[in-house]
């Protein structure tokens, strides 16, 4: 089965950077475009960025030219390297495989992660 393990996150400074990884198991995992999604505090859980198979990559606005994915295929993982963090940045971080369906991007897989905490604070 399908099984996504985030890691990386931590207690950060405004500013500051953080890597996070994905590790993918059960899948194909090449075969598909992967995202990193987040959810802050009462707050939806939405994309911000993804990677296609391609390497062809993608951004939230609020996220544009401070996030980079990237993906290692041979390793299965699939990365996010946040720079100049802000407050706003604060959430639980998670993975899937990300598919266009019915105009959106959404989800693959039912099953997440346990998700890493991502926290901006002074």
């Amino acid at each position: 089965q399908v099984q996504l393990v985030e890691s990386g996150g931590g207690l950060v400074q405004p500013g500051g950077s953080l890597r996070l990884s994905c590790a993918a198991s059960g899948i194909e995992f090449s075969r598909y475009s992967m995202g990193w999604y987040r959810q802050a505090p009462g707050k939806e859980r939405d994309l911000v960025a993804r990677i296609s198979i391609y390497d062809r990559t993608t951004y939230a606005e609020s996220v544009q030219g401070r996030f980079t994915i990237s993906r290692d295929n041979a390793k299965n993982t699939v990365y996010l390297q946040m720079n100049s963090l802000k407050f706003d940045d604060t959430a639980v971080y998670y993975c899937n495989a990300v598919q266009f369906l019915d105009a959106k991007f959404r989800p693959v897989f039912g099953s997440w992660g346990q998700g890493t905490q991502v926290t901006v604070s002074s």
